[in-house]
């Protein structure tokens, strides 16, 4: 393939670009995530295709995690190709980001908060990425068994060797959350941005009080899962209601068929009558009912950005209309 060279309008008003809490740092309201579509057994060159297009289009975030694959580790390995082949001269126009926090490696150190853990993860993660950081590091979970103290003062000391340039924490509770937030602001690390599932099905992070803690404490949002996993796509509006109460109609070739991350019993009639609603009130707007997810958490208070998946420039490019999509 032909040398890269991003494309001169990409930040010609194509994307817009959110301040995330109280900070220097503006993120893209549309932030591409590394969670599926970017693994080793994935193809590489479409992988390469959807970065180039995003980034051609101003998406200058991209998201990944340590297990991120399958297998682990393999989102990361091919940003590091990516990194040398494409986007070693973009660097410093890029924000990307890992975490440590979930299953990575056997052992008792492999996994959750510990600081060995964390500091061990971050070292292979700038490895695979070619890196010699990242602009921002997650704790990836809470981890209930680890003391809090030890968890953020990993994070505070990932920065101060350099290797991060900010840190994150990603689906706390809200005690924990705030807890990390009042021991990084005292150590002049301060949490730059909370990552939670938020979309028109799970609202639990501003249900919960998550998304008032951030305003409060001037700490950014960013959004994983928008689409709950395709649910709010075109993906299930065929499917049907048997009179026993069973759905028929499940793509053969989707995700629920897949059955890993999203199962077959989470699709109940009254779910699915639910989304069949949104998509009739998607058509009144004049959008798909995509477009109006990624619009409706767009216009959420406190959200700073929302990660978006995509297993072609195709679908990426229809996810890019939610950017000037009007309000609710």
């Amino acid at each position: 393939m032909e040398n890269y060279l991003a494309d001169p309008t990409r930040y010609d008003g194509v994307m817009k670009y959110n301040r995330c809490g109280r900070t220097g740092v503006l993120l893209p309201r549309l932030s591409l995530g590394f969670w599926h579509n970017f693994g080793g057994v994935d193809p590489f060159e479409r992988s390469r295709a959807i970065t180039r297009y995003a980034f051609d289009h101003g998406i200058t975030h991209f998201d990944l995690a340590n297990n991120y694959g399958p297998p682990y580790g393999s989102a990361e390995e091919t940003l590091g190709r990516l990194i040398i082949d494409d986007f070693r001269p973009y660097r410093d126009e890029l924000f990307i980001s890992t975490k440590a926090g979930y299953d990575m490696w056997p052992g008792p150190y492999g996994n959750w908060g510990s600081r060995k853990y964390l500091m061990a993860s971050l070292d292979q993660s700038l490895r695979r990425m070619n890196l010699d950081y990242v602009d921002l590091f997650y704790s990836h979970r809470y981890d209930p068994e680890t003391p809090l103290e030890e968890t953020l003062q990993a994070l505070v000391d990932i920065v101060r060797s350099g290797k991060a340039l900010y840190v994150g924490i990603s689906r706390w509770p809200l005690e924990a959350t705030r807890t990390a937030f009042d021991y990084l602001k005292a150590h002049d690390v301060p949490c730059l941005i909370y990552q939670g599932r938020l979309n028109m099905l799970d609202r639990a992070p501003q249900e919960e009080g998550i998304l008032d803690l951030c305003q409060q404490y001037g700490v950014g949002f960013i959004s994983f899962s928008p689409l709950a996993q395709g649910l709010l796509t075109d993906r299930y509006l065929g499917c049907e209601v048997t009179a026993d109460g069973h759905i028929t109609g499940i793509p053969g070739d989707s995700r629920m068929s897949k059955g890993k991350f999203l199962k077959e019993s989470m699709l109940t009639p009254e779910l699915l009558e639910r989304i069949k609603g949104y998509n009739r009130q998607a058509q009144e707007r004049g959008e798909t009912l995509a477009e109006m997810a990624l619009a409706w958490i767009l216009h959420q208070q406190g959200v700073t950005s929302v990660l978006v998946g995509a297993s072609s420039t195709e679908q990426l490019q229809k996810n890019l209309k939610a950017v000037d999509a009007k309000p609710f």
